[in-house]
C-alpha cells in the first residue's frame, strides 16, 4: 500500500504540501519552467517514482533502464540558480542525501530543453561530496534544527 503523501511537505523543499506542489506534475500536468521540472524530478527521486523520471528525461539522453533500488534517501534540495529562454534552461542545485549513517550531497548544473511546449531534462554536470555536520550545525535534512536535536 502506498502511503498518503498528499498532505505532507513536498520533498522538493518549496514549503508547500505535496498535493499543492509536485503531485500535479507527477500526475501528468506539464511543469511550466525548468525549475519546476527539476523540483518535481527531485521529488520523484525522493519518492522512487521511476516512471516519472523516465518520462521527463529527453529521449536523446534517457537511459534504457533506471534502477532506484540502491538510491540514497534524498532529504533536502537547494536551488542555487535557475533560468530559461528560447526553449532552453538551466538549473543549478544542491541535493542532500543520507546513505547509511553518513551524509552526502550532489551538486548539478542541469540542462533542460523545451519540445512541443513540454520541458525535458537533458543532461547535467555533477559533483558529489561528503557532509560531516557538527553537533551544533544545522541538520543536513533541512529541518532548520540543530543536528544534535534532529538526525544525530
Amino acid at each position: 500500500m502506498t502511503p498518503d503523501t498528499s498532505t505532507r511537505d513536498c520533498p522538493c523543499g518549496s514549503g508547500m504540501t505535496y498535493d499543492l506542489c509536485c503531485q500535479r506534475w507527477h500526475l501528468g500536468a506539464m511543469a511550466p519552467t525548468p525549475e519546476a521540472l527539476m523540483r518535481s524530478r527531485f521529488s520523484a527521486f525522493a519518492l522512487a517514482d521511476r516512471a516519472y523520471l523516465l518520462a521527463t528525461w529527453h529521449p536523446d539522453t534517457r537511459p534504457a533502464e533506471l534502477n532506484l533500488a540502491d538510491s540514497p534517501e534524498w532529504v533536502s534540495l537547494q536551488v542555487l540558480s535557475a533560468n530559461a529562454n528560447a526553449g532552453q534552461g538551466q538549473v543549478h542545485f544542491r541535493a542532500v542525501y543520507r546513505a547509511g549513517h553518513g551524509w552526502g550531497y550532489l551538486e548539478e548544473r542541469s540542462d533542460f530543453v523545451k519540445v512541443d511546449d513540454r520541458w525535458f531534462y537533458l543532461e547535467g554536470e555533477t559533483t558529489e561530496g561528503v557532509l560531516k555536520p557538527g553537533r551544533n550545525d544545522l541538520c543536513p535534512c533541512g529541518s532548520g534544527r540543530k543536528y544534535k536535536t534532529c538526525c544525530l
